[in-house]
């Protein structure tokens, strides 16, 4: 069982660009509801891409920013948990440990681990960075999302936990490996196509390579562009 810092945002210009965007996370201080689309008070400037039932609360491992500074240096977003978006911060939970479909009790709520975060554009923009997104790509330092299956009541300092594993082999780092580094392993691919408890979307990446043969162009998500 780990102890939380509970994280909210309002959508916000992006520095640099008139772009809205919820990335701004800040701790928050009393109880919060959460239902089947987030937190009480929390905002997604772009729903299309974020948000929704499957991307409900974003988990960024605390255990990662020690690294980005020794990498980037001392950039404010790094100062302190919500750099990256994240609702929830923890410290000794990583992508290594954590598996899709893993299911969490967390104050009131039931929370369950739907897919990985898959890192856009908006990134290099927050940490003033032009290769952010990629570096998180690349490295599989990207957090994850819960979609919840209970609503509830949470709250700062409430404590995970782990309640069931549905699908403990299919790990995040797994996931991400077969993804984005050995990309056309086919069987990987279709043991992800059939993975139930993973969100749609991700299932629909694998499905696609299948089909096609080929790996999806990623530059519009990562840079901005076509």
């Amino acid at each position: 069982m780990r102890s939380i810092t509970l994280l909210t945002g309002r959508a916000a210009p992006l520095p640099g660009c008139d772009t809205l965007s919820g990335i701004a996370k800040t701790p928050v201080d009393r109880p919060l509801t959460l239902g089947p689309e987030g937190l009480e008070g929390d905002e997604q400037a772009d729903r299309r891409v974020h948000g929704g039932i499957e991307k409900a609360v974003h988990h960024y491992p605390r255990d990662h920013y020690a690294t980005w500074q020794a990498e980037l240096g001392d950039l404010p977003p790094l100062a302190a948990p919500g750099g990256f978006g994240e609702n929830i911060s923890t410290a000794g939970l990583t992508e290594a440990e954590v598996a899709v479909g893993d299911t969490f009790r967390l104050g009131g709520a039931l929370i369950q681990v739907s897919q990985g975060r898959q890192p856009c554009w908006k990134l290099n923009h927050r940490f003033g960075v032009p290769d952010m997104a990629r570096r998180v790509q690349q490295t599989g330092r990207s957090g994850w999302y819960y979609r919840v299956m209970q609503p509830g009541m949470v709250a700062p300092g409430d404590r995970l936990e782990l309640i069931d594993r549905l699908a403990p082999d299919w790990t995040l780092h797994r996931l991400w490996h077969a993804l984005y580094i050995d990309r056309m392993n086919l069987a990987e691919l279709e043991g992800i196509a059939t993975l139930d408890v993973l969100a749609e979307g991700w299932r629909k990446y694998a499905i696609r390579r299948l089909e096609s043969r080929r790996v999806e162009d990623w530059s519009a998500r990562l840079d901005g562009t076509a």
